[in-house]
């Protein structure tokens, strides 16, 4: 029996329990479901292990609240990126179950009964200074929602590098790291010599004029002569915290062979 064929016969027996409605059993068989304005991939999480994810940015609060309320009949958990405060006042006076973190302009909903944390270990956030946060927010929400316990350690750039010390523990014990910054990004290249795990390089577009809105911080890390970095485009706290899930996820479940 494949794969398909496997979580079909799950969703029928969750369906003969009584653990799901037949408008919730239809939605997860079928591969998607079509609102016209958009096509909600409710098989997503059978297939990378995590729902999908509701970018904001673009979208009007009612469809933001359409995709929302169809979501959380057929998963236990939805993110939603980039939704400015004016939106997401208007999101929250419909779905009042939603959590809203305005510095990283993130929406969040997770069953009651469902555990947060799922994997051992942890990832560390950290930040080369207070201006990152928006991005390590974003970046911790995102891992921490997806099962990962999160450690967030901020203001530890170069510019003052004995603080990074005071903090080398916590950073060498963590299953995957996230740096964030911004200026000339260099917090990666150095933490990424002095660990052996994982590091996600976030650029921020924090900096003067040469920074160029992160360009600067972005090339830095990809030229960075520290080995063990990988890089994520600027600002993308949430593509750095999902990567730093799936790398959390794969190592505490193992991979077979």
């Amino acid at each position: 029996m494949d794969k398909k064929q496997q979580e079909i016969e799950k969703v029928l027996q969750q369906l003969k329990e009584g653990e799901i409605t037949t408008e919730n059993a239809t939605k997860l068989i079928l591969s998607y479901e079509d609102l016209g304005f958009a096509k909600l991939d409710h098989n997503r999480s059978s297939r990378t292990g995590f729902p999908e994810v509701i970018f904001g940015e673009s979208k009007t609060a009612e469809q933001i609240i359409k995709l929302l309320k169809s979501f959380m009949m057929t998963t236990n958990r939805v993110l939603v990126t980039k939704v400015n405060s004016e939106k997401a006042e208007e999101i929250l006076d419909q779905i009042d179950e939603l959590r809203y973190d305005e510095p990283s302009e993130t929406l969040v909903w997770k069953k009651a009964e469902d555990s947060l944390y799922q994997f051992p270990g942890y990832v560390a956030v950290i930040s080369g200074g207070t201006s990152d946060i928006p991005v390590v927010n974003e970046a911790s929400i995102t891992a921490e929602l997806f099962g990962c316990k999160v450690k967030i350690i901020n203001d530890i750039g170069v510019a003052g590098i004995h603080r990074l010390f005071n903090h080398l523990d916590t950073i060498k014990n963590a299953t995957v790291v996230i740096a964030v910054a911004g200026m000339e990004g260099a917090l990666p290249s150095v933490v990424a010599g002095l660990i052996d795990r994982p590091l996600i390089a976030v650029p921020t577009s924090v900096g003067y004029g040469a920074n160029l809105g992160g360009v600067s911080a972005l090339l830095s890390m990809l030229n960075s002569c520290s080995p063990g970095i990988s890089v994520v485009n600027i600002d993308n706290g949430f593509g750095a915290g999902y990567n730093a899930a799936l790398i959390n996820k794969s190592i505490h479940e193992g991979v077979e062979s």
